[in-house]
């Protein structure tokens, strides 16, 4: 992990140097030089030159003068005949320190140094490791991502209770009484929308309704999450506030996100049976509130046959 750590490091010193690269060129005369900056080519320090920074993303890098601070090559060797006071690194290629050099930091590179004559290494040599550091930058993408989910989700999740608490035993009567058409219903939107949003950006009427509905896709499929995490947390705590259950299933939903594989099928779940829930229970709304038909009024019942007239 350290050399991670000083690889992400180093690579943000660059990312300065570029950006303090452009006003400082501006400034600098011949004998008086802050940063070299070179994208590909050739970058030098001559003899009696001190600069701060140098950074090259596609060729070898000389050093007869002195550099403060660090020297960043991506794809190119560095030779040192003169004085690199802090970290060297060469990502793919070699640093050589020749005869009158002298680097009195590290040198992280991908193959090992070469140290020439009396030329010395003041620090140590760490070496790099690409398949390591795409590891490291999967594994930090994935913890982005979830704690973005887990935080958006936690959030839609609180103020959907708060604003519907009866849509969570709306849902949750949905899909205990006809789980099969929530399923049915949940995976028609979850896997037809993005289909109908492609299909309508390929015609230009239909654009700018392609475009909404696919940006709106992150909201749907977060509030289909949501409605989850409600499902699972009444399945935990039936008695509980609309709050609490979906507390409860979101926890339990983003534990599992965890899991590779896993938590995506866990997720995927999640999303098909909350958008049909909403569905079912909607529909299911609809056919309460509507009224019900007038009955017409019964005819009144034949009456019997009038009596016989009295005799006179």
């Amino acid at each position: 992990m350290r050399y991670l750590t000083r690889a992400t490091l180093i690579l943000l010193v660059a990312v300065v140097v570029l950006t303090a690269a452009a006003p400082a060129a501006g400034a600098q005369t011949d004998d008086e030089t802050d940063n070299i900056v070179v994208l590909t080519g050739r970058a030098e320090v001559r003899t009696g030159e001190t600069v701060d920074n140098v950074f090259i993303a596609d060729g070898p890098v000389v050093v007869e003068g002195t550099v403060r601070d660090a020297l960043v090559a991506l794809n190119g060797d560095v030779l040192v005949r003169g004085t690199a006071r802090e970290d060297v690194v060469a990502l793919d290629g070699r640093v050589v320190i020749a005869d009158s050099g002298t680097v009195e930091g590290d040198v992280v590179s991908r193959h090992r140094p070469v140290v020439e004559g009396d030329g010395r290494l003041e620090g140590s040599w760490e070496r790099w490791n690409p398949a390591a550091w795409s590891r490291g930058t999967a594994i930090a993408t994935r913890l982005a991502m979830w704690l973005a989910v887990t935080i958006s989700t936690l959030v839609l999740g609180i103020v959907l209770g708060l604003l519907a608490p009866r849509a969570a035993a709306a849902v949750d009567t949905a899909t205990r009484r006809d789980a099969g058409s929530v399923v049915l219903w949940g995976l028609l939107l979850t896997f037809g929308l993005p289909i109908v949003a492609v299909i309508a950006m390929v015609t230009l009427v239909a654009l700018p309704l392609g475009l909404a509905l696919l940006l709106a896709l992150l909201l749907i499929y977060g509030i289909g999450y949501t409605t989850g995490a409600w499902i699972v947390g009444r399945r935990v705590v039936s008695g509980a506030s609309p709050v609490v259950a979906f507390l409860v299933g979101w926890g339990i939903l983003r534990v599992l996100a965890i899991v590779p594989i896993l938590g995506g099928l866990v997720g995927l779940a999640a999303i098909v049976v909350g958008l049909g829930a909403i569905v079912r229970a909607g529909y299911r709304a609809r056919r309460t509130a509507a009224p019900e038909p007038a009955r017409p009024a019964p005819e009144p019942a034949p009456s019997g046959p009038e009596p016989p007239p009295a005799p006179a």
